[in-house]
């Protein structure tokens, strides 16, 4: 082992740069749909490694001697990035004649601009970089700074984050109600790191107990939490609605009546065997192929199809401002709809996707010719605020549209106030690839964080519905069509409040960044 850490700590220039982004790659099997966490016991050694060796020239200023370490760590995030996100461009092929030029830059372009807080994360790690224990203290402080970062900054992006390679089945996901994402990220980076120590064997023996007590601490809360009995207090009967509409058709008017009608059947079919009449139906994001301001006779139907005390939860563009010519205003919406066929309650996706719904820079990007690349035929506009919508049988349930449900700042703020969380989604534009299951398991770890029930209905995609521990409890695959019906408890919150979870992934990191410090300022002392 040390042999073989010597080679890697001595590599340089295009076999270092290979190194890293083939160590960044195979990190994404971690991730679902693969779920082979264990890679990373492999990626994040050679990464401390490679860092081993990024030093500049003693007469270099500081800023160019922590070049090496910045382009290591770039190097690790655009192999990551490039491998764990590929699948964006799949949207670009639905309409390959207009939108296949912007594959290159949809495909190599977010991945490359990722891969900057990953080159971040080592530069900050380098800066408090020793030869011990520390500099893997250091490495997992870098890591959940720069994941920190990537949940708000450029409007944010913290897809694929590291922790959730530590959290690939219900027993491993407890410990996030505890940690938040922002302690997660740090302490698996920690974790997975912590074999690099077998080469130098200093602090092995410090490594391996935190290796046991941090591994026997996370799948024993995990057990004791799943196995806890869980007391609902009140519960729900709920269809989640799968239309798997070819996105083809999706906004062709010759077709939109027969795309209505597929609904409305699937959700007014008889309860599946064993089950109650649904008390609430949900269908998928953008489901309802029109404006209703243009169809007011859908709003009849849907009256006639929900029988007394259901509710229909469906996404829809809502339009405000009359006629296009008069300046309409287009947004991305969930609306609630009583038995009698009347919008009883609204609200519109407030975290819209960049080139996707809305066009950022639009005039300066529209001289060159260049629009919005999927989503929709007009340009949505932000919502303003969001608040939970009320339910049959006095639930409340918190809606996010799409990758609103990524963020978990984002989720916990409306999940603070409501009994359920609801998630409406169009994961067709990505086909059956590593998108939608990744999607979806970011879903999943909202409703263990936030220690509430998940509703998801997708388009096409994962629809499921997931209880308050994160376990399925039914579920549509991708590419099926149909509904799911389900009895769900609601019970209780997750252990710790959004405020508290926040505070403790940031004391994680703190302890991080002092162990570091620490150890760093001891090493130079030692060597003076």
């Amino acid at each position: 082992m040390q042999r073989f850490a010597g080679r890697i700590i001595l590599l340089w220039g295009w076999r270092r740069a290979l190194v890293a982004f083939a160590a960044g790659a195979l990190a994404v099997l971690a991730q679902a749909p693969y779920d082979f966490f264990a890679v990373c016991f492999v990626s994040f050694p050679v990464l401390v490694w490679l860092l081993d060796g990024a030093t500049g020239e003693a007469s270099d200023g500081w800023l160019r001697r922590l070049r090496p370490a910045f382009a290591t760590g770039w190097w690790f995030g655009f192999g990551y990035f490039l491998a764990g996100l590929w699948w964006i461009g799949q949207a670009l092929l639905v309409e390959a004649d207009n939108f296949a030029w912007a594959l290159p830059f949809a495909v190599v372009g977010i991945p490359f601009a990722l891969a900057f807080f990953y080159g971040f994360a080592t530069v900050v790690a380098r800066l408090f970089w020793s030869s011990d224990i520390g500099r893997i203290a250091a490495l997992a402080f870098g890591f959940g700074l720069a994941e920190w970062l990537r949940d708000f900054l450029f409007t944010g992006f913290p897809w694929n984050a590291v922790g959730y390679a530590a959290m690939p089945v219900p027993l491993l996901m407890q410990s996030v109600s505890v940690t938040g994402m922002v302690g997660m990220n740090a302490l698996a980076v920690f974790l997975f790191s912590l074999p690099a120590l077998v080469a130098a064997r200093r602090h092995l023996r410090l490594g391996l107990a935190l290796f046991v007590m941090l591994v026997a601490a996370h799948v024993g809360f995990g057990y004791v939490r799943l196995a806890a009995p869980v007391k609902p207090a009140r519960s729900i009967d709920v269809r989640i609605v799968q239309p798997s509409v070819d996105l083809s058709e999706k906004w062709d008017a010759s077709v939109r009546d027969r795309i209505f009608a597929t609904l409305l059947g699937i959700s007014g079919k008889a309860p599946e065997e064993g089950h109650a009449k649904p008390q609430l139906i949900l269908w998928p994001e953008t489901s309802v192929p029109f404006l209703f301001t243009e169809r007011p006779d859908a709003l009849t139907a849907l009256g006639d199809m929900l029988a007394d005390g259901q509710m229909l939860i469906a996404g829809v563009v809502r339009e405000e401002g009359g006629s296009a010519s008069a300046g309409s205003r287009y947004y991305n919406s969930v609306v609630a709809i009583s038995d009698k066929g009347e919008i009883v309650d609204a609200v519109d996706k407030v975290h819209l996707v960049p080139f996707g719904e809305y066009l950022p820079f639009a005039d300066l990007f529209q001289r060159f010719g260049i629009d919005q690349l999927i989503a929709g035929p007009m340009n949505f506009a932000a919502g303003n605020e969001r608040h939970p919508i009320s339910l049959p049988g006095g639930l409340r349930a918190a809606p996010f549209i799409c990758y609103e449900v990524i963020f978990p700042d984002l989720v916990a703020v409306d999940a603070a106030s409501s009994d359920v969380i609801v998630n409406v989604t169009n994961d067709a534009w990505f086909g059956d690839t590593p998108g939608p299951y990744q999607h979806f398991r970011q879903a999943q770890i909202r409703a263990v964080e936030n220690g509430l029930p998940l509703l998801r209905a997708a388009n096409n995609g994962i629809s499921a519905v997931v209880d308050s521990r994160g376990r399925i409890i039914d579920a549509l695959a991708v590419n099926a069509r149909g509904a799911v019906d389900a009895h769900v408890p609601v019970s209780g919150r997750a252990p710790l409040s959004p405020d508290q979870r926040r505070i403790n992934g940031l004391l994680i990191m703190l302890l991080f960044a002092l162990g570091a410090f620490t150890l760093n300022v001891r090493q130079r002392l030692r060597v003076n």
